[in-house]
């Protein structure tokens, strides 16, 4: 069974740079793509970026400046870092096995099957 689980701190302020990491267990993450999926409040889900099996990441265009994913294969977990970040970077982060189609950036929720509880970050000084 697969399990993500994210974590990091739960307040950043703005201007700093947003950490989290994703602990993966029942699989090694040297295995498949893993991406950074967000939903910022009273919007819809958006893909951030993604660490692919073959050791290559993808970002959103939106987001590619300011982020950057990486992968530890020996402690089995990715991690995201959002520089620079402003309050509109506040929202559930969660952590996911999967990625778009190549050439896509969109979020669509049949490209993930498994997820992390999500971890609630705000941006606020």
């Amino acid at each position: 069974q697969v399990q993500l689980q994210e974590s990091g701190p739960g307040l950043v302020k703005p201007s700093q740079t947003l950490s989290l990491t994703c602990t993966v267990s029942g699989v090694s993450i040297r295995t498949n793509s893993w991406s950074w999926p967000r939903q910022p409040p009273g919007k819809g889900l958006e893909w951030m970026g993604a660490s692919r099996a073959i050791g290559a990441t993808l970002y959103s265009p939106s987001l590619e400046s300011r982020t950057s994913i990486s992968r530890d294969a020996s402690k089995n977990q990715f991690t995201l870092q959002l520089r620079t970040v402003t309050p509109e970077d506040t929202a559930v982060y969660y952590c996911a096995r999967g990625r778009p189609p190549t050439g896509s950036s969109s979020y669509r929720p049949q490209d993930y099957d498994s997820w992390g509880q999500g971890t609630q970050v705000t941006v606020s000084s």
